[in-house]
Order: C-alpha cells, then structure tokens, then sequence
C-alpha cells in the first residue's frame, strides 16, 4: 500500500450484471509506474457490453474486475525511473500500453502488440478506483485549460483522431459520419479540424443530430424507417450531388455500415469505428466495383499528444457531449443511465474530486 492512503472505493464487476462498490488494495507504483488519483472517468460502451455480457469477443472476464478505461487524474507519486512526471502533475491516462519489445511496438503500432494490455479488458482492472497504477510513459501531462473531465474523454477523441488520420481526410474533404454518440459527435469535430469541408452526420435519434449540428455538422439526416435509396439521396442531396469520400462508421450496426458502403464515393474509404456483432452481411460487391478502402480501426496509436492540443486549441468541443456526472457512489446508476440512454444521455461520467 502506498504510504499514508488507506481507502480505494472501487467499482467492481463481479459477474454478468453483479456491480458492487469495494475498496480494494493500493498498489505501490514499479521503478517505470506512476500512481495517479483518479479524479473523473467516463463510461463507455464497451464497459456497458462487458458488464452485461461478461465478454468483449474472445475476451472473458473469468474473476472480478474493475471497469473504466476513459480517465484523468493527479500524480501521487512516481518510480525511481519516471522523470517526465512529479506529484502534483495532471495528467490524461492513456489506457493501452504496449510490450515495448514486439516489432510492431518498434514501429509505432502498439495498438496491434499481441500482448499489450488495455485498463478494464480482461484480465487488466479499469480506472473507475479512487487511485490507480499505470506506466508512466502512457501518462499525459495536461495545459491548465484542460479539465479533467476533457482529459477523461481523450480516450474516445484519440480513437477517432486514429481514425481521421488513417482515412486521410484533408482540406476540402466531404465526410460522412454515421452515428451521433460520444463518439461520433467526436468524430464530426476532428474531422473538420483536420480540414473537412463538409461533414454529414446521420442517426436514428433527433436530439443527437441536433446536438451535431450545434458542434458544427454541415448537414444531419435521421435514417430511422427509410429505404437504402432514400438515405442516399437525404445524404448527397445537402452536397451538391457530390459523394463522400470518407465515411466514419461510428456505430458498428449493420444497417449502418451498408450505408456506409453505399453512400461513399468510388475509390473512397470506410473507416469501421464502431463495434458490432461479430458476423453480417454487407453488400460485398458494391465495394469490389467501387473500389472501396475498408479500413478496421483498433483503438489508437500516438493519437493522444494531437487529441490534447486540438482540446486545448478549442478545435473539439468535449462539453456538451457529457450530459450526465454522477459520483461513484452511484455507479450501478450511472451504468444503468448509460445503457438505456436515460434522460437523453450523451456521455455519463464520474466525477471523483
């Protein structure tokens, strides 16, 4: 235990829908670790499906474990080896962590090292503790004007900046965004602030798409009950007629994702965000005569230094995507809030300060 803390309230997953509050230990930090008091951490989707569900995939959560992967907080107290970092520092805490030895580790890609390991996927405990251990090189120092609760939301924004960059996107792009969650609303602003000229943003839900379209959407179009034709036409019609080029799907739902394919212009890309079930049917052909780029999109790497500066810069919005803050206390509320979207909920958070 580290010296002079007692108690770590944790949120902790015993089972499929078994969520309890514990305290649980407090690591002493390695020679290369730091340990960071948690001061706000966000829910995401993926914690939402692995408590229910009890797996991500081929990943099971086989013993009890703490959720949260999307955090921030202040520096405690740090290795012998950490130089970067000092008590009182705060920092946004990226959640994947690489071997550091792998080729792919070498070149860059640490989001495709076999043995990496990611807060709050089995079998590695989350963020959603009072205080946490984690390797210091993949704790970011934060600007003043950087809240914590932005600082926990860099997460999701590096996703999406991983996935903007990889796509390509430039000035002058036409962009396509499907879904207004979290993560899409993210996707929408970074995709301008990497030039796109125009962004559309589609989804089933009115309050989402207007909350878009004050983020900055060019164009929003609700696809609830219409036919493949006539999204396509709700979505080119606003462009002039054109196509866009890159299409960001968000949401991972098949219906989504065959629009994507048809609505994105010839030789485009689509970049598959968005997790859904493990098998559907996408019309394959379409993307053969198209010559479509279909692009997987793995969390993130190095995404997480640009996703500060755009916060910082005022270039992504992080504020009113986070509708609902709850403290840990009331996690089993705030879960239930974020699966069923009560009370139009965007993002729900914690706030631990």
């Amino acid at each position: 235990m580290a010296s002079g803390l007692k108690e770590n309230l944790s949120v902790v997953v015993h089972g499929k829908g078994d969520l309890r509050l514990e305290n649980t230990p407090i690591k002493t930090p390695g020679n290369n670790d730091a340990l960071i008091e948690i001061k706000s951490g966000g829910i995401c989707a993926t914690d939402i499906h692995l408590f229910l569900t009890g797996n991500i995939g081929s990943l099971v959560a086989k013993k009890p474990y703490i959720p949260g992967h999307e955090s921030a907080g202040q520096v405690v107290k740090v290795g012998e080896n950490v130089k970067h970092l000092k008590p009182g520092d705060r920092v946004a805490i990226e959640p994947v962590v690489g071997c550091g030895r792998c080729t792919e580790c070498k070149l860059g890609n640490y989001q495709r090292c076999d043995v990496m390991t990611i807060c709050s996927i089995p079998p590695h405990d989350g963020n959603l503790t009072q205080y946490k251990v984690h390797n210091a090189s993949f704790c970011h120092k934060l600007p003043d004007n950087v809240s914590y609760e932005e600082a926990a939301l860099l997460e999701p924004l590096a996703v999406v900046v991983h996935a903007v960059r990889r796509a390509g996107v430039s000035a002058g792009d036409y962009v396509m965004v499907c879904g207004a969650g979290p993560v899409g609303l993210l996707c929408m602003q970074a995709a301008k602030a990497f030039g796109a000229s125009h962004v559309v943003v589609t989804d089933i839900v009115d309050h989402r798409l207007e909350t878009a379209k004050k983020l900055g959407a060019d164009f929003t179009v609700n696809v609830k009950n219409k036919t493949d034709d006539q999204i396509r036409e709700e979505i080119w019609k606003p462009l002039g007629g054109k196509q866009p080029r890159v299409t960001v799907e968000c949401t991972g739902a098949e219906a989504a994702v065959r629009i994507a394919i048809l609505a994105t212009m010839q030789g485009g890309v689509v970049s598959l965000v968005g997790f859904g079930d493990d098998q559907i049917n996408v019309p394959m052909v379409q993307i053969s005569i198209r010559e479509l780029s279909i692009q997987g999109i793995y969390i993130y790497a190095n995404s997480y230094q640009l996703s500060i500066d755009l916060v910082s810069q005022g270039k992504i919005k992080m504020k009113p995507i986070i509708t609902h803050r709850f403290k840990l206390e009331q996690a089993l509320e705030a879960f239930e809030t974020s699966r069923t979207g009560k009370d139009n909920a965007l993002k729900v958070m914690f706030n631990l300060e």
